[in-house]
């Protein structure tokens, strides 16, 4: 099982987004950096576990957890001409970019704010927290999602 972090604007689609889903169940589409769409193409894993942080706003923070659903498939979005995240280069028989399904599994009382987890003892090394890393999807390691997960249920 890996760990991994995916930003979302929140007035785009938040936790609560995800809540009011089917199956509390969404497709995770719309990722357009190569790195990124690597680890969704490569690595994810159904089961794996996904830290949803709102980024962006007065106040980012680590929302809930989620669980990948589906692995990474190719996001039809990119080749559907009305979609915001169409990509002209992109088709089914030859799909640049992809997307994975999540599905809900807690949302955390209180979310943990991005100030507040750069005081926290074993995430000083977490890719959240360097400076320049704005990678939408970035891995977590098993440690660090433990310590987040126990402070928010605190």
């Amino acid at each position: 099982m890996k760990y991994w972090l995916f930003k979302t604007e929140p007035d785009v689609f938040s936790i609560h987004d995800l809540a009011k889903s089917p199956a509390k169940t969404a497709c995770w589409e719309g990722v357009r950096n190569y790195q990124a769409r690597n680890m969704l193409r490569d690595e994810t894993k159904v089961g794996d576990r996904v830290l949803i942080y709102h980024s962006g706003g007065t106040s980012p923070c680590i929302a809930g957890v989620a669980s990948i659903a589906k692995a990474g498939y190719p996001d039809s979005h990119s080749w559907d001409r009305k979609s915001k995240y169409y990509d002209s280069a992109s088709s089914p028989e030859n799909p640049r970019w992809y997307m994975v399904d999540v599905r809900l599994d807690q949302i955390f009382p209180c979310p943990l704010t991005l100030a507040g987890l750069r005081e926290v003892k074993g995430l000083a090394e977490m890719g959240l927290l360097r400076k320049g890393n704005r990678l939408s999807i970035q891995p977590v390691t098993k440690g660090e999602f433990a310590i987040i997960v126990k402070l928010a249920v605190k």
